[in-house]
């Protein structure tokens, strides 16, 4: 679980990123979530973002790549969230060095 302080530092950062991924009328599938859980794995950071045409809520959302993942929603944004994981590969950990020493 992230503390408050990081949880600051990663909405800040995600502030200036634009929407990789978004959730249509297809839904949510494991597919999709290994797609996401692979982007994860380089950027430590994405968001995310719902259609207008997605049959799932945010909430919704936010369940399930919680409840079938380790990815932690960091903020929800009217149809928008923000995802972290810390990448596995120390290539990949830019993020997660800063956000563990808070």
């Amino acid at each position: 679980m992230l503390r408050g302080k990081q949880k600051r530092y990663l909405r800040a950062h995600a502030h200036v990123m634009h929407p990789l991924f978004s959730v249509g009328k297809n839904g949510l599938t494991q597919a999709w979530l290994d797609q996401l859980t692979g982007a994860l794995e380089n950027r430590e950071l994405i968001k995310i973002n719902l259609q207008q045409s997605a049959d799932v809520s945010v909430d919704e959302t936010k369940a399930f790549i919680e409840d079938n993942t380790d990815i932690q929603v960091v903020q929800t944004i009217g149809r928008v969230l923000v995802l972290y994981r810390v990448a596995t590969d120390e290539e990949n950990q830019k993020i997660s060095a800063v956000v563990e020493n808070m």
